[in-house]
Parts: structure tokens; C-alpha cells; sequence
């Protein structure tokens, strides 16, 4: 037998403590599980898609079909992949509005969607209505913190739970004060919407023992640009310290996905407080959110995570048949309801959330004339779309206005309307649209004290003096909060919607164009 050498033998010991510690190293770190969180918000019922003219070669961006593909290639033979969205489905183009929500809803659901969370414009289409859609899909449909006022009881699930592989996913979802505020308030009234935080906490302290991952919808902070545009626009972009606070109110939430504010975060934001990963897309479906997320092979808690926000290039995507299929089911419900032209407009009619606009002009001239006042007002986040150049038919105008507000005619203080204009001088529901009024403001001074001058009639506004104020029902009830509308005398309320007025005016004008003159300017110009 050969005899070994001292040095052979030391060699061999130290290999199999080696090969020991490598053995004891290899399973103290077993393989790491793994979840994918596919994300969306404020998608508005964008059927098709955005031709994206603020990039290079104008993409065309988004649409539920190209979102549809976007969403199969990521799932494609992998079973970790959740995929959720925060609100604000509906409103929008007239799909929405003409189908009282149902065709969204469908295609939501073809979507194979985990779960959603109630936005404001969910009530768009009316408390009962919404009821409807809710139990129609198969899609889940979340709210932690709204409740009826008379029971009690809460309007919606809170929270759904998910499972992938080994991983078990608590999803739930709140609504914050800010989008309740923006919703017609007598469509609401029979709702109470309760502080998202408190509601929280029980129900996120409740479901973290008994899952591995919480994933929260919250559709909150404040509105959002609402124009597709929204990254193209960092100046009008919103922060989204309302879901810091949220995430640093509430222990235990992994994941919190926003809405409302339409605000792109990319790379993903981690709250300090708790290290609550905080997302969001731009919204009108041109992006996909997508969270990597590593866990621990057993336990709980995030041990790494990866996000990005990718760009949904609509001629790049290969729809979900089915969403394909329905899609062009709803595109001919609609084509069927777009009747006769109404009138030719001499080039594109655009809205500008955060200034005034061809858009926002055209509609509070068409008010002031239509009412015989002396003033109109109108809130910028009320225009959803803009007027294509061409024909325009009622399809367009339902896009452009799809929701149930009429023209309220005031009787308005001088000083009722000051305040009116500084609230839509402060930027906190974008820039206030007018007709009758040249008005100047500083857009550095602090909010309340940025009007300058405001003339009416060519005479100073007088504080003392009453006016005649054409506006909507939505800002007279303090939405967007316009809370000085509602000191008025009211005149009248127009019967029909102001979508089905506007129509009538477009055809009696037979033809228009963007009317750009210089009503609300900074003051240095």
C-alpha cells in the first residue's frame, strides 16, 4: 500500500473541510423564489393607440391590443407573473362613455387582469352601474376604504389573494381623498370614503401572517395630466408623496402600485421608512410597469428586486386573439353610433392641462354664448380627449366630454370669482379654462396669491360687483376644488349633459377652428 506523504494528507483534510463548507454554504443559500409584478393605471379606455409625435419616427404607443401582447410575451412560459392595475379604467375615449363601461370592463377581463383597484372614474358611469360591471368580470375589483353610508358595510372586496407556485400574494386596494374629491359629488353621495392609512393597517396587519408577499392598488395623490402625453410633460408631472406617506404609514406593505397622478416612476422608488418598492406608469396603457422581485427561498420579505416601465409599442406587440377579437366587436357598437357629422374643424383642437388651450377656449365660448353670461369657467381635467381635424362627429364630442356634468349658470361675486381663478392658478387640478376675462398671473408666487389683474368686459374685475358665470355642476359642487362656485345664486341647470350640448353647438357652427388668443398669460409677457 502506498503510503501518503504529511503534506498529501493535510491536502486531503483541508479538501474535505473545504467541500464541507462549501456543502453547508450551498444550503444555508437555497435558490431564491421568484415573482413577476406586471402593472398598469389610469389606462381610460385607451382602445387604440397614441401616435407618440414628442419621440423620434412618432411611435404609435399602447392601445388594449398592443398592451394585451405586451402582457402575453412577458407572461409567455412562466408561471410567477401577477398583473394588476390601479385604477381609473374607465373615461376617456367614447368607447367608455357609450358602452356605460361595459366594453373596458371586457376587455379587462380578456386580459386575464389578477386584480384591479376602484379609481374615481369608476363612478363615472354611476354608483349602481358600476356595481354591475364589478360582479360582470371575473377580475376582482378592490376597495379597502370605501363604504355605504347607511350599513356601513364596505362597496367593494378589499383585498384578493393570489397564488403562484409556492408565493402567495395578498392584493389590495384603497382610493385616496384627492380622487374622491374629483368625483361629481351627488353621484357619490350615498359612498363614504374613509382615510386609506387607517383602513389599511388592520387589514395589511391581518394578511401578512398568512402570505408571503402585499401588494397595494392605491389610487391617490393628486390628478393626474390627464393627456397621453403625460412624459412628455416633467413640468406638469406630479410627485407621489401621497404613496411615501401612505407606504410610510403602514408597516408591511412589499409592493405599492400607484394611479391617479399618472406619474412614471422608472427606476422603482423604495420608501425608507418601511422599504415599500413604490411604481407607476405614465397611464393610457403607453407603458407597462414590470417588478422583478426575489424572495427568500422561505420567510417573507423582498430580498432583491429589478423594475423597469416599458414603452408598448403598439406595431412591435401581437394581441391576445381574444382581446383582438373583442376589440373590433366593441369598435363596431361604436362605429354604429357615430350617425351624422356635425361639423369640419379647420385643424386639430387641442387641450393643454396645464395652460389654456385651443380645446379649453373653443368650449368656454361656446358656454358664454349658449348661456348669455359674461363669464364661463371650465375645469381643465374635464377635457378628456382632443377634437381631430376633419369631420367631427358625436363620437369625438363624447370622447372629448364624456361625463354626466350640465351647465350651471351662477350669479357670482367679483370676489367668488377671484378665488375661482386662483384655484385654477394654483396647479393643483390644472390650469382653470375661461372665456370672457383677460387674465394675467405670476406663476412664482406662492398658490392664492398668483392673480395679477383680471379684467372683464375690458373693466377690472370688482370684487363687489355680481356677474353671470356660465360653469359646470361638477365645480359648483367643489369639485377640483372650485369650492367659491358654490356661494352663487343659481340661475339655472341645463337638462342635458354638456357632451349633448356641445354637439348642438358644433352643428349649428357647421365649422371650426382652434381659437389661440392670449386670455390667461404670465404676467411678464
Amino acid at each position: 500500500m502506498a503510503r501518503r506523504s504529511p503534506g498529501s494528507t493535510f491536502a486531503v483534510a483541508l479538501l474535505v473541510v473545504v467541500a464541507a463548507s462549501a456543502g453547508a454554504s450551498i444550503a444555508a443559500e437555497a435558490p431564491r423564489r421568484h415573482l413577476t409584478v406586471l402593472y398598469t393605471n389610469d389606462s381610460h379606455a385607451q382602445l387604440d393607440p397614441v401616435v407618440a409625435t414628442w419621440l423620434p419616427e412618432a411611435p404609435r404607443l399602447g392601445g388594449f391590443e398592443a398592451l394585451s401582447g405586451a402582457i402575453a410575451r412577458l407572461r409567455q412560459g412562466r408561471d410567477d407573473v401577477i398583473l394588476v392595475d390601479a385604477g381609473d379604467l374607465l373615461s376617456g375615449p367614447a368607447i367608455s362613455t357609450l358602452t356605460r363601461g361595459e366594453a373596458p370592463f371586457d376587455l379587462l377581463d380578456a386580459m386575464g387582469y389578477d386584480a384591479m383597484a376602484i379609481g374615481n372614474h369608476e363612478f363615472d358611469v354611476s354608483v349602481p352601474r358600476l356595481e354591475e360591471l364589478t360582479w360582470s368580470t371575473s377580475v376582482p375589483i378592490l376597495s379597502a376604504n370605501v363604504y355605504w353610508r347607511d350599513s356601513g358595510r364596505r362597496f367593494a372586496r378589499p383585498y384578493a389573494i393570489v397564488r403562484r407556485g409556492t408565493v402567495r400574494v395578498a392584493v389590495i386596494g384603497v382610493i385616496g381623498a384627492d380622487a374622491a374629491q374629483v368625483t361629481l359629488p351627488a353621484q357619490v353621495r350615498d359612498l363614504a370614503f374613509r382615510d386609506p392609512a387607517r383602513e389599511l393597517r388592520p387589514v395589511v396587519e391581518a394578511l401578512r401572517a398568512e402570505v408571503d408577499v402585499v401588494v397595494v392598488l392605491a389610487h391617490e395623490g393628486k390628478t393626474g395630466p390627464m393627456q397621453d402625453d403625460a412624459e412628455n410633460h416633467p413640468e406638469a408631472q406630479r410627485d407621489f408623496d401621497a404613496d411615501v406617506a401612505l407606504a410610510a404609514a403602514v408597516p408591511g406593505i412589499d409592493v405599492l402600485v400607484g394611479g391617479h397622478a399618472h406619474r412614471g416612476i422608472d427606476p422603482p422608488f423604495r420608501e425608507p421608512t418601511n422599504g415599500t418598492i413604490i411604481v407607476q406608469t405614465f397611464g393610457h396603457t403607453t407603458t407597462l410597469g414590470v417588478l422583478e422581485l426575489d424572495l427568500p427561498a422561505e420567510g417573507k420579505g423582498i430580498a432583491a428586486y429589478r423594475g423597469r416601465l416599458e414603452r408598448v409599442l403598439a406595431d412591435r406587440e401581437t394581441p391576445i386573439p381574444e382581446v383582438a377579437r373583442r376589440a373590433a366587436h366593441w369598435r363596431a357598437v361604436v362605429a354604429a353610433m357615430a350617425s351624422r357629422p356635425l361639423c369640419e374643424a379647420a385643424a386639430p383642437i387641442t387641450r393643454d392641462y396645464a395652460a389654456t388651450s385651443p380645446l379649453g377656449n373653443l368650449l368656454t365660448d361656446l358656454m358664454r354664448a349658449h348661456a348669455g353670461t359674461e363669464i364661463s369657467l371650465y375645469n381643465a381635467g374635464g377635457l378628456r380627449a382632443d377634437l381631430p381635424a376633419g369631420t367631427v362627429t358625436p363620437v369625438h364630442v363624447t370622447s372629448v366630454l364624456p361625463f354626466n356634468n350640465r351647465v350651471v349658470v351662477l350669479r357670482l361675486t367679483g370676489k367668488a370669482v377671484r378665488a375661482a381663478l386662483e384655484q385654477g392658478l394654483s396647479g393643483e387640478h390644472g390650469m382653470v379654462q375661461q372665456s370672457g376675462m383677460v387674465v394675467r398671473f405670476d406663476p412664482g408666487a406662492p398658490a392664492g396669491r398668483r392673480l395679477v389683474s383680471a379684467t372683464v368686459g375690458g373693466a377690472p374685475l370688482d370684487d363687489g360687483a355680481t356677474y353671470t358665470v356660465a360653469t359646470i355642476d361638477f365645480m359648483v359642487q367643489g369639485g377640483d376644488g372650485y369650492v367659491s362656485l358654490g356661494t352663487g345664486e343659481m340661475v339655472s341647470t341645463a337638462r342635458e349633459t354638456i357632451g349633448v350640448q356641445a354637439a348642438e353647438w358644433l352643428r349649428e357652427r357647421g365649422r371650426v377652428a382652434p381659437i389661440t388668443d392670449a386670455r390667461t398669460l404670465p404676467a411678464t409677457r
